[in-house]
């Protein structure tokens, strides 16, 4: 058997890209970075950057996250950090033609956090903002915003990426905890409810979902306390349980 000769095949990279999911002004945001370099300089993407040799794909993403952005996040099982966020592995890309300049294979991430500060660019990004996925998402090939700053088609295959990150948010939510990975450290049902309607998109009613969450094992924990932030006679403030899979699940309703 021939020796293994490296160049004899052609160059691959990988990269990481990150699905960063908020709640924001009660919709679901996404995290986008305008490009400060080429190719698709100029264009709306979400962060993200080449694999270093010396680091694994999940450190790779944290950094590119802190790098470009200024938040921090952290893996289900590390230590919290400030604004501290769910970040799990959520699907490889490997279109030939996905980048122009070569071969990249990129390993995306879902990270899911609480409301989080405005984003700094840096790296290679020239700027970065929250906006809807909806407005990211748009199908006419021309997103926008009411401030007209979004008026182009997310660069790469990040659409597409976008797409299945959301989905899989508004999925896991139904049978995981995953839902109070949006909420702060100690929350009311009525936080938690207002996550759930603006990952799924939908109106839950109140009493119901209150009976569903307060009822479902390992779910939520009352702390003790109570908060009047939302206004209104002081409502019991929870924090999430030990629980990860939810039994009975929290079905998403048909729209």
């Amino acid at each position: 058997m021939p020796p293994y000769d490296p160049s004899a095949f052609p160059p691959l990279a990988v990269t990481v890209d990150l699905v960063v999911l908020t709640v924001r002004r009660h919709a679901l945001c996404a995290l986008a970075v305008r490009r400060g370099e080429p190719p698709f300089q100029g264009r709306w993407a979400l962060p993200g950057g080449f694999v270093r040799a010396d680091e694994d794909l999940a450190e790779a993403a944290a950094r590119e996250l802190a790098e470009e952005t200024g938040l921090h996040a952290c893996p289900p099982a590390g230590p919290q950090a400030p604004y501290g966020a769910h970040l799990e592995q959520l699907a490889t890309y490997g279109d030939p033609k996905r980048d122009p300049r070569m071969r990249v294979v990129s390993v995306a991430h879902l990270v899911l956090a609480p409301d989080l500060p405005a984003p700094k660019a840096g790296g290679d990004a020239h700027s970065a903002r929250w906006a809807p996925v909806e407005t990211l998402l748009e199908q006419d090939g021309n997103p926008h915003t009411r401030d007209g700053e979004l008026t182009a088609p997310l660069a790469f295959d990040h659409a597409r990426i976008l797409s299945d990150g959301v989905e899989r948010a508004r999925s896991k939510i139904e049978y995981s905890s995953l839902a109070t990975a949006f909420c702060p450290q100690e929350f009311t049902v009525g936080e938690l409810r207002r996550v759930y309607e603006a990952v799924w998109g939908v109106a839950l009613d109140p009493r119901n979902f209150h009976r569903k969450v307060t009822g479902t094992p390992g779910f939520l924990v009352p702390t003790g306390g109570t908060t009047t932030r939302q206004g209104g006679r002081p409502a019991q403030l929870f924090r999430a349980g030990g629980a990860t899979l939810l039994n009975p699940p929290m079905l998403r309703p048909e729209v």
